[in-house]
Order: C-alpha cells, then structure tokens, then sequence
C-alpha cells in the first residue's frame, strides 16, 4: 500500500540546513523488518513511523530506526516529527503552547508546541532523568580515532557517557578551533569506544556560554549534523560538573563544518538531585510523497 512519506530539516527553519529526517505518517501495519527496510533506503540517520498508540494518554506512537536499528529515544526525530504533526493538522493549532503526550521506546513522555498565527514555531521535549556512566576510555585512542592530540581533549573534565534515552559520550574539547581539525576514522572510533553504537560528542564552548559540538558516529553516515538526544545529555553534563547554572538557557550549535547548520536549545531542571533536559527547536519541511511498503 501507499503510505505518506515526508522528509523535514530538523534544528533549522532554513531548508537544506540541520538535520534531514524522513517521516512516515502512516506507519501502522508495517513490521519492525519493513520499518529498518525503509529507513535504510532513505539512508538518513533516523526514520519515524507513526503509529496509533498503545495507551491512550498518549497522542501518537513514535517508533524511531537508524538504517541499523531502532532506537528507545532521539532528539531530532522526535522534534522533526512533532513539528510536521501540528503543521499537519494532527495537532489543533491554538494560540500559545499545546501540551500533548508521546509514546516512544523510552515511555510516554511530554511535548509542548508552540503555536504563532496557527502554524508551528518551536517544538520541545522532556528527555528521561540524565544517567551517567564512566567508561575506561584511552584518551590516546580517542583522540587518535578523533584526528587530534591527545592535549586536544580536556583533562579537568570527564570522559563520560550520559544517556537522556540513549547513551551519548561527552568529549570536551578544549578549543573551538580545535573541532575544524577532527577528522574522525569510523573505524578506529569505534575501536576506541568498544565496539558501541553510540555518538562521540564533541563540544566546545563559547565565550558567550554556548556550546559548538560536532556529533562523530561509528556507523553509515560517520557525522551528524544535529543530535537533540546528545545536546540534552551536555547540558545534564555541564550542569553536573559546574559549568552551567540549571536552569538557564544554552545553546547548542552544531553542524557548521558539514554546512548544515542547527540551533539546539536546552533547558536542565534540577530534581531531587535529577538532571532533566528539555530541548527544543525548529523545522521545516523540504518535500513529501508516497511510498510503496
């Protein structure tokens, strides 16, 4: 059968720019083989299949594959999605925020919309309490996978990876400049990481408190030009370690060396000692049409 297929540029409102995620709207009926079948032919990072939910507090079931498997939780899939839904009409559009319930891998999870003369301006999502985890990690071997010296990554601060529905390992790099010189070995990468699916965050701050990161993958498309799951995870990470105030607003700027680039805004509540990212952002729709599965 034709199902509606649509493909958005998430963490930008400039076509062509963030990152590219492919949607199917229609994704009910569709086994998990299928649904890794079609997101390997799109051969974006992620795919979303929407599909009615299986608990009716929620709105709509999002499922969420790489070309490699599917995912409990991610960030720009998430708000890409979301942000098409309510230009769709699946959301009602109103003045203001709409509050709405999600069903992902991860569980049922909040999501506001903002709305401005009834079209979608500003998606944000409540991530999973931060979990951290500290890997025996060679900085030698990273930074040799990574194309730099091992003086390059930060020493005060740790190699750690923090999940916020995924594991993410945190890099801190300790010179802007210094991300323009990665040029990562996928395989060695992954060497470096034992063998983990996962992203080596990458990130940098500015001189104004925002964050510059590059998001290094071991897999197909070797660098992503915007992650909201690992932005989220920096911000529970530079709140946990001091330097950020939870709280206040960071921007996450990413993608700028792929000349794809995105605009991350995270929010860290601290709770009962709990590190609990919102991120948030915008899209904007490049094509859609149908496909046969």
């Amino acid at each position: 059968m034709k199902r509606r297929l649509y493909q958005v540029d998430v963490f930008t409102r400039t076509p062509f720019a963030g990152n590219p995620l492919a949607v199917v709207t229609d994704g009910d009926g569709l086994s998990s083989a299928r649904m890794l079948d079609i997101a390997r032919e799109m051969n974006l990072s992620e795919t979303v299949f929407v599909q009615k939910p299986t608990n009716a507090q929620a709105l709509a079931r999002l499922r969420i594959f790489t070309t490699q498997s599917e995912l409990r939780l991610a960030g720009h899939p998430v708000i890409g999605t979301w942000f098409l839904l309510a230009q769709l009409g699946v959301v009602p559009a109103q003045s203001g925020p709409v509050h709405i319930t999600q069903q992902t891998g991860a569980g049922l999870l909040p999501i506001e919309i903002n709305f401005r003369d009834g079209r979608p301006e500003r998606v944000t999502m409540q991530q999973i309490p931060a979990q951290f985890r500290r890997d025996k990690i060679s900085r030698l071997n990273l930074a040799r996978a990574l194309g730099l010296d091992p003086g390059d990554i930060l020493h005060d601060l740790a190699l750690e990876s923090v999940s916020t529905g995924i594991f993410n390992l945190m890099v801190p790099i300790a010179k802007r400049a210094t991300l323009a010189r990665i040029s990562a070995d996928p395989r060695a990468l992954r060497e470096a990481l034992h063998g983990a699916d996962t992203v080596a965050y990458c990130f940098a701050m500015g001189k104004r408190g925002e964050a510059f990161s590059r998001g290094m993958l071991t897999w197909d498309l070797y660098e992503d030009p915007a992650t909201g799951s690992a932005a989220g995870s920096l911000g529970a990470y530079l709140v946990r370690y001091g330097r950020h105030e939870a709280g206040r607003p960071l921007r996450v700027l990413q993608g700028v060396e792929m000349d794809r680039p995105s605009e991350i805004d995270v929010i860290v509540e601290e709770r009962r000692g709990k590190f609990v990212p919102r991120v948030s952002g915008a899209a904007v729709l490049v094509f859609e049409g149908s496909i046969d599965a």
